[in-house]
């Protein structure tokens, strides 16, 4: 599970990233809940890595540029504050990106800036969590066993994956080398 945290971290955390598919994939393999915990603990990193990250290369961001190419709905709410940010991350895509870079060149507290992505991102990611552990659940009765008993009535073999018993069963038989 660390491991998964810290790849949708980082991933979170680069510019212009998406992370739909890596939600889903952690709904999938952790369940509705702990893939939704992995998620959020992703997030949260995902806000530090990417502020500490802009607040390096904020310099070469024009913040005035930028904020004029947002849509006018946007553009109501004072720049930096938390509906200014909140408001931007909703856009898909690039508003991010440019959130996550508007809050390093104003220099909003670092707080501001994961409650702002974490408001935005964490809702979205815990709902597609819950689609990927549906999604699998539907795919296993629906398609998964129905082949497997398909195959068993008409005495097809299927390869099966090894389960983990399976593998550690088999690293306990390789012989062990001695100091």
């Amino acid at each position: 599970m660390p491991l998964a945290v810290l790849v949708f971290a980082v991933v979170a955390s680069a510019p212009f990233s998406v992370t739909d598919a890596l939600a889903v994939m952690n709904g999938v393999l952790f369940g509705p809940v702990w893939g939704s915990v992995v998620n959020a603990i992703g997030l949260v990193l995902a806000a530090v890595i990417g502020y500490v990250v802009a607040l390096r290369t904020s310099s070469a961001f024009d913040v005035r540029k930028n904020v004029e190419r947002l849509p006018s709905w946007a553009r109501h709410f004072k720049i930096g504050s938390p509906m200014f940010l909140i408001a931007v991350r909703i856009i898909p895509g690039l508003g991010g990106t440019i959130a996550t870079q508007t809050a390093a060149a104003l220099r909003v507290p670092i707080f501001r800036q994961i409650y702002t992505m974490c408001a935005v991102a964490i809702p979205i990611c815990t709902v597609l969590a819950v689609f990927g552990n549906a999604a699998s659940d539907y795919v296993d009765a629906h398609i998964v066993e129905p082949t497997q008993a398909f195959a068993e009535r008409h005495h097809i073999h299927i390869r099966r994956r090894h389960s983990h018993r399976a593998a550690e069963q088999m690293l306990q038989t390789l012989p062990t080398l001695a100091p």
